[in-house]
């Protein structure tokens, strides 16, 4: 039978000397020689990202702020430099007139193209004269050399009769324009003065690959100095500025006043100059664009020996091969440009070039594209002599050429129309219905015109419109419905099965090619 045990007194008193122990603890709290023990915090060792302070302290000294002025009536703030930027939103107009952010709006931009500082602090007495020199643009430059060449954006200075150049110290430098190029928008400044400037290089931007780092130095809203940091997106971008696009496109915090700013590499090397951003907002998406510097570099160049860019020139109109025209044509693949119209005197007119060759290749080299021609030829010298290979009537061909030297802007001009072509007689509208047109004798007697188009039909799919004219079938002249007919019945028995139409629109001429397969 189990019998409880009876403590002894030695236990008794232990048992005591416990309970009373901690009787105490508790009524006076835990004295400060109790040691503890916890389990260790969180510790996350953190992956090595690289910091941009040593690329920023060495390429900043050579990063400035450009003030531009021009003896015209000031602009809005929207085209300080190109960008468009929307400082609105719900409640801003809410805001008290001393509110700090409202003043911050108004102070590096303004509100809906608000007020200038430099306008409203000084006193306003009328129009400004012909010969008073106002602030129109700001935007950001770099010194290349250090006798204080630097370089900017076209579109900066474009306007300008007064260029003021501020350093990350705040000196400001006058400085005078060197030359500019408008096709890529570049320009080079000089400042004038006996300190040496740090400058910065060109990069090989041939390295550069997206998912690079990247470092922006600017003046965005004027706030000089500011640094933003990004990755490279993509290369050979496109944005339909002029025939010698081929931007970098970055994803650092670009905005109005980064014009003409570089973008580093790690290296502290200039591997582009911002030119651009696309924003449906005005503000920055993390979408800019950035001239690469091996574009940059030989325009530069130019524009410090000559105040102006020598370009060989072709003289002719191009456009892309898409895969339909190529199927006309008889091409094997989808490349080239194709010659929509050539030039009256150009180079390319007298060396026999005509509408609807393609240009296959340049000295034996292979042309992709039409901003790849428009790239070769206008980096060649003007008079160096050139064989160019050409697709003609389903077969290769090839011309001899000097290359001439592309007109300044201001001496660009469209070719003027034919004169004297014989008049047709009057025919009956007639209607293709493989294609979905229907078209009648134009009244110039240049092609025929276009009277409708089926909204259902390949036509219609390939942006033919109502009045626009078919002057061309397979680089044949039309001048009626049985004239386009007889082509392509033509093409049918050649085993095609699409044809080329030449298009006249209001804003000049392109070439579509239609299926004539079905019926």
């Amino acid at each position: 039978m189990f019998k409880p045990s009876r403590p002894s007194l030695k236990t008794v008193l232990q048992t005591s000397t416990v309970a009373g122990l901690a009787a105490v603890m508790l009524s006076t709290g835990i004295p400060a020689a109790v040691n503890y023990s916890f389990a260790a915090p969180v510790k996350v060792e953190a992956p090595q990202v690289p910091s941009f302070a040593d690329v920023v302290d060495a390429v900043s000294p050579a990063v400035v702020s450009v003030r531009v002025q021009s003896r015209a009536n000031p602009v809005s703030d929207d085209a300080s430099d190109g960008f468009s930027f929307d400082f609105g939103g719900p409640g801003f107009d809410q805001l008290p007139d001393d509110h700090p952010l409202k003043r911050f709006f108004r102070e590096f931009g303004g509100q809906n193209g608000g007020e200038r500082r430099a306008d409203r602090d000084r006193p306003h007495m009328g129009k400004p004269g012909p010969g008073r020199l106002r602030p129109t643009a700001q935007g950001s430059g770099f010194f290349i050399t250090e006798d204080g060449y630097l370089v900017t954006n076209n579109h900066v200075v474009s306007d300008g009769s007064a260029f003021t150049v501020v350093m990350n110290d705040g000196t400001e430098l006058d400085a005078k324009l060197i030359g500019k190029d408008s096709r890529t928008d570049l320009a080079v400044l000089k400042v004038d003065d006996k300190r040496k400037f740090t400058y910065v290089n060109w990069a090989d931007d041939s390295k550069v690959r997206v998912g690079d780092w990247v470092v922006a130095v600017g003046n965005p809203f004027g706030l000089g100095g500011t640094v933003t940091s990004g990755i490279v997106s993509a290369r050979g971008r496109d944005i339909g500025s002029g025939p010698y696009d081929d931007y970098l496109q970055v994803d650092a915090a670009v905005n109005r006043g980064n014009s003409g700013g570089p973008t580093f590499n790690l290296s502290g090397e200039v591997v582009g100059i911002n030119t651009a951003i696309f924003s449906p907002s005005g503000g920055n998406v993390g979408i800019a664009f950035a001239i690469p510097a091996s574009v940059a570099k030989d325009v530069v160049a130019d524009l410090m020996k000559d105040g102006a860019v020598s370009r060989g020139w072709l003289g002719v109109q191009i456009q892309p091969v898409t895969k339909d025209i190529a199927d006309s044509l008889g091409l094997a693949e989808a490349s080239g440009a194709l010659v929509v119209e050539p030039q009256a005197g150009s180079p390319g007119e007298k060396a026999g070039i005509k509408k609807g060759d393609v240009v296959a290749a340049v000295n034996g080299e292979t042309i992709k594209g039409p901003r790849e021609l428009a790239r070769k030829i206008g980096a060649m010298r003007p008079g160096t002599n050139v064989d160019v290979s050409l697709w003609r009537d389903g077969k290769a061909t090839s011309v001899k050429l000097e290359v001439g030297t592309l007109p300044a802007d201001d001496q660009q001009a469209a070719a003027e129309p034919d004169q004297g072509q014989e008049e047709t007689a009057p025919a009956s509208e007639k209607a293709l219905a493989d294609l979905g047109v229907t078209v009648s004798p134009s009244d110039d007697g240049n092609g025929v015109t276009i009277s409708s188009v089926d909204p259902d039909s390949d036509a219609s799919d390939r942006g033919l419109k109502e009045g626009e004219k078919i002057v061309s079938v397979n680089n044949q002249e039309v001048k009626s419905a049985d004239d386009i007919l007889k082509v392509i019945s033509a093409a049918k028995k050649d085993g095609r099965s699409k044809a080329l139409f030449q298009i006249q629109a209001e804003n000049g001429s392109r070439f579509v090619a239609l299926p004539i397969d079905k019926g």
